[in-house]
């Protein structure tokens, strides 16, 4: 038997340790704050810009205004593959500063614009720094695999809780500084963006890979299934709210100003509610179970929707249910995307992911509104809960995920 002496002992790497390390912590907040930083640059348009745009000369045109609000989420979608695969050959930080310049030039093009049309060359030029997919490969390079969902939560919560905000800020924003000095404002914050990524987010570790064809990204069936699910889970959150801002109005008395009494406590309540979810699932490996409860979930809160649209305390209800799946999926996802995916491809995996989560998007509210229009209210969560069907019965066949490894040891898919 051989014994071990103490500098033997000294020498003998340690292992990592069970929380997130500072380096693990500090490289997911400060993405989480990018996000959060770009996003409000995004929510605070959205209350305000329909009234704006009637000052304008073509302001009366409402495939303009509707194009102008869209556009954004159409150019992401053609930018994220792109980004995504460049992120993987020139880095993730050098494209995410590449995207954010993009993002400050569009806001500056947009607060200049005196037409609608104008505006929409300004958003176009903002949605073409589509950087979501480098951002979150960024994430998935910098925390070891047991700690990624909670870095996804981070950047989740974010997004939720700017969106609340926005909604309180942009009325008040509008009036005082107007529409101009709203896109000046989400320039700047693009401007401070990039002084977060090269100066607080660390760099991530070096990691060499045989490059992957890009064709083995698209066939891989398990990456399928996610991309499905984030298209559907999108197009559902955008199709909702064409109709559940007037059903507040309507059903609930309360004007769109007071929204955000609704929203704000929503949103944090659905976050801290998720949490034990992610965390009991993450440790003791039951991630598949959590990620296909909250799709069940997702599913029983379209059919409440459809049935009890016009119930004021069972809509609000129903929104929060709404939430906490919401959050569950957008934190679990993008991280089993990076398990999914071939390391050398996980920017790749993650632009088709983002280009899938955008187009969601797009059709969520072309769909919705149609609906709406030409059929009716409760016909929108009639599509949407066929959707959540068809992904619940798509994810129940994923295999099961294996047990996280402990003190650092990655798990294989």
């Amino acid at each position: 038997m051989t014994n071990v002496t103490s500098s033997d002992t000294a020498t003998m790497p340690s292992a990592e340790p069970a929380g997130m390390t500072s380096t693990e912590i500090r490289s997911s907040a400060s993405l989480a704050s990018i996000f959060a930083l770009r996003m409000l640059g995004l929510f605070l348009i959205l209350p305000v810009f329909a009234v704006y745009a009637k000052t304008l000369p073509d302001g009366n045109n409402s495939t303009l205004i509707g194009l102008a609000m869209g556009v954004y989420g159409l150019s992401q979608a053609f930018g994220q593959i792109p980004f995504g695969m460049a992120s993987d050959k020139f880095g993730r930080k050098r494209i995410i500063v590449i995207g954010l310049i993009l993002f400050a030039i569009g806001a500056f093009v947009s607060a200049g614009a005196t037409t609608v049309a104008g505006v929409i060359v300004g958003r176009a030029i903002q949605g073409a720094g589509a950087i979501s997919a480098a951002i979150t490969a960024l994430i998935t390079d910098a925390t070891r695999e047991e700690h990624r969902t909670k870095a996804m939560a981070m950047v989740g919560g974010s997004i939720g809780l700017t969106f609340a905000i926005s909604l309180v800020a942009a009325p008040l924003l509008y009036q005082y500084i107007g529409m101009s000095g709203i896109f000046i404002l989400t320039g700047v914050l693009s401007i401070i963006g990039i002084l977060v990524v090269v100066f607080v987010t660390p760099a991530a570790p070096p990691m060499k890979h045989d490059p992957v064809p890009f064709s083995t990204v698209l066939k891989n069936r398990d990456l399928m299934r996610l991309n499905y699910g984030v298209f559907a889970l999108h197009l559902t959150q955008m199709a909702m709210f064409v109709v559940v801002p007037s059903m507040l109005v309507q059903y609930a008395g309360l004007p769109v100003a007071s929204h955000w009494k609704v929203y704000l406590p929503v949103m944090l309540a659905s976050f801290v509610a998720m949490l034990p979810a992610i965390f009991i699932g993450e440790k003791y490996g039951k991630m598949k179970q959590v990620f296909v409860g909250a799709i069940a979930l997702l599913f029983i809160v379209q059919l409440g929707l459809w049935h009890w649209l016009q119930q004021p305390v069972a809509l609000i209800g129903l929104l929060f249910a709404f939430f906490i799946a919401f959050n569950i999926l957008e934190a679990s996802q993008p991280s089993l995307v990076s398990r999914i995916a071939p390391p050398a491809a996980k920017g790749a995996a993650l632009g088709v992911y983002n280009t899938l989560q955008a187009i969601g998007l797009f059709c969520g509210g072309a769909l919705g509104g149609w609906l709406r229009q030409h059929v009716g209210p409760s016909s929108v969560f009639v599509v949407t809960s066929v959707m959540a069907a068809g992904w619940l019965i798509i994810a129940i066949q994923m295999p099961d995920l294996p047990k996280r490894a402990k003190a650092g040891i990655q798990a294989q898919v």
